[in-house]
């Protein structure tokens, strides 16, 4: 199976398109496609407690990360994440775009 990167900087609470790419993140996973959903800018603001974040924190299947950097420019540490989502730096983005078969969506 293929495994999938998704880097998602977009608002979602702004851009309805950010739920088809979710929508899409979730399908692949389901499939049984190996998934990744890196949030950088704008795109941590899903990841807040208490966020309405559609079905993609919810998927098991879908390893979801927030910029630290992204965290902080915004306010926000990493305690002020959901539960479903991890802390990561803009270096572990990089080693996950790096890794052989990785086919990166970048919205």
């Amino acid at each position: 199976m293929a495994k999938y990167l998704f880097i998602e900087s977009r608002d979602p609470f702004q851009n309805l398109d950010v739920k088809k790419t979710w929508d899409l993140a979730c399908g692949l996973a389901k499939k049984g496609h190996g998934v990744t959903m890196f949030l950088v800018q704008n795109g941590v603001l899903a990841a807040r407690k208490g966020a309405a974040v559609s079905t993609l924190t919810a998927n098991e299947d879908i390893s979801v990360f927030a910029d630290d950097l992204s965290l902080a420019e915004r306010g926000m540490t990493g305690d002020d994440l959901c539960d479903s989502v991890s802390l990561e730096t803009i270096d572990r983005l990089t080693a996950i775009l790096m890794e052989d078969g990785c086919r990166p969506i970048w919205n």
